[in-house]
């Protein structure tokens, strides 16, 4: 109803509640309720009692706990199968069907699209004796500038006798002023076999962006059966433009592809490697009998290709499996 049409029924009310005053001593009174109101009155807010509290950044924790083992199945011979599976969002674990003459593959999904400071992950993978399997991401890995605290990422890997274990995540990318702690640690039984490669982009190449600033943490520990195999550090905080520019750092490079080989022939390993055309400048070295490492520095598409070379030349001839790329680093 139109406001001049609402008041002129309030005013007749009134007008009959005043008429009718002598007859009921309390029509003056009743009057007073239907006083027009303002026709934009605004409602006063109402007083906080106490001060709004600070805001909080929501962080995530995730985690995962995956166990491979072998035994038999549908009445033929052992295979491997999944034992036991734990997750904790934002991270999930997928099993997608794989490709003939590919072992059984993990891939690791963080529902969360990236990791912002303050966010935790720990990563646990166990292959029971004679297991084998692939573990790799749906799609590269963000690592969002931190407005203080640090990302911790923290990987356990345990291989059981004879077990085999591909490690292949695709790139992690440090966002510039990421905070970025990650910890790796494997132990490997006898006979067991590790390819591991991890690659580290600094700063959102496709879009131009370098990383000025921020803080870089990343350790490998891997253990065999008579205890400490080989250890890196790798650690930059503050100002990283200087020692990611100098000649005798990282000279300029958009990214640093990093690749082990434990349990192996190591030996045959580094001359299939040092015969790869050479997508990014990189080398490859044992630092001791039965380890192959392989590391290389460049723009982030070349160091993506030359690891991913790497991988199918490894996988083939050292793990007997198709001599291609898992399906999750092509679609």
């Amino acid at each position: 109803m139109p406001w001049a049409a609402r008041r002129g029924v309030r005013h007749s009310a009134m007008t009959m509640l005043i008429s009718f005053g002598a007859a009921c001593p309390c029509a003056r009174h009743l009057a007073g309720w239907f006083r027009p109101a303002a026709p934009h009155a605004m409602v006063r807010p109402m007083p906080r009692d106490t001060p709004p509290l600070p805001s909080r950044h929501q962080r995530a924790d995730g985690a995962f706990d995956l166990v491979f083992a072998r035994a038999p199945r549908g009445g033929k011979g052992p295979v491997t199968v999944l034992r036991d599976l734990y997750q904790q969002s934002p991270l999930r674990i997928l099993f997608p069907t794989p490709e003939p003459g590919e072992p059984p593959t993990a891939a690791l999904l963080n529902c969360a699209g990236g990791l912002a400071g303050g966010d935790a992950l720990r990563q646990s993978v166990r292959l029971e004796a004679g297991a084998q399997a692939t573990l790799s991401t749906a799609a590269a890995e963000k690592v969002y500038r931190s407005l203080g605290p640090e990302t911790r990422v923290e990987t356990c890997i345990t291989l059981d006798a004879g077990a085999v274990l591909e490690w292949i995540p695709q790139e992690t990318i440090l966002f510039n002023g990421a905070r970025f702690l990650r910890d790796m640690r494997a132990e490997l039984a006898p006979g067991a076999v590790l390819l591991a490669a991890e690659t580290l982009v600094f700063g959102r190449a496709a879009r131009g962006e370098t990383m000025t600033r921020g803080l870089l943490r990343d350790r490998w520990r891997l253990h065999g059966p008579a205890g400490l195999l080989w250890a890196d550090a790798l650690a930059l905080e503050g100002n990283l433009a200087a020692p990611l520019l100098h000649p005798f750092g990282f000279a300029g490079a958009e990214a640093l592809g990093t690749l082990l080989l434990a349990g192996g022939d190591a030996a045959a390993g580094r001359g299939l490697l040092r015969g790869l055309p050479e997508s990014a400048p990189g080398a490859a070295t044992i630092p001791r009998p039965g380890l192959l490492l392989a590391r290389w520095l460049g723009r982030a598409s070349a160091v993506r290709e030359a690891v991913g070379a790497a991988i199918v030349a490894l996988r083939a001839a050292q793990l007997g499996l198709p001599a291609r790329l898992p399906r999750l680093w092509t679609t």
